[in-house]
């Protein structure tokens, strides 16, 4: 567990990771974050649940769609 504290920056406040953190989490300066919220908390993540979702859409269509693929493909 990290024990992070709020700072003000500027009229808001903010939140600053620790090396370890942003190691763990592999991302770095100018790179986005996402909070979810979740049954237990909250969830910080890189990753967009958003675009998960189109993703597994997408797999969907393709795994229906394969022949159709493969032949606009060629």
């Amino acid at each position: 567990m990290i024990e992070l504290k709020l700072t003000a920056i500027g009229n808001s406040l903010g939140v600053v990771l620790p090396k370890e953190a942003l190691g763990r989490l592999k991302v770095g300066k100018g790179d986005t974050l996402y909070i979810t919220e979740s049954p237990d908390g909250y969830r910080l993540t890189p990753y967009n649940p958003g675009f998960e979702q189109h993703m597994n859409a997408a797999r969907k269509i393709m795994k229906k769609r394969r022949a159709a693929l493969r032949e606009l493909a060629k």
